[in-house]
């Protein structure tokens, strides 16, 4: 489960930036398309936060799918999956998001 070092590592860099203030509050975006389980984060956000400024934290996650933009026939269109076939057809895609993983806000006391 590599999301227990994911989470550790976004811990690591909220606290840093953070310095003593406590957090009240961390919004993370984890794309449909990135590879992290977001039920995993959150699983292990609490293990990962205790004994740091982040111990009691919300943790809210957006998950947003994926868009794609078919370098065919040109249309744009949500990716659900790996496989990334465009609705004319066409396997020549380019993803435009779905993969990222990152802080969106945080909220200190």
């Amino acid at each position: 489960m590599h999301e227990l070092a994911i989470t550790e590592s976004i811990v690591a860099g909220v606290a840093e930036r953070t310095g003593p203030a406590r957090v009240r509050s961390l919004q993370l975006e984890i794309g449909l398309l990135s590879g992290v389980v977001p039920d995993a984060v959150r699983f292990c956000f609490d293990l990962a936060a205790e004994g740091t400024t982040l111990a009691g934290a919300r943790l809210d996650i957006d998950e947003p799918e994926g868009q794609g933009k078919c370098l065919t026939c040109e249309e744009v269109f949500t990716v659900r999956t790996w496989a990334v076939i465009c609705p004319c057809g066409s396997s020549d895609v380019d993803l435009l998001s779905g993969t990222q993983l990152r802080v969106r806000s945080v909220e200190v006391m």
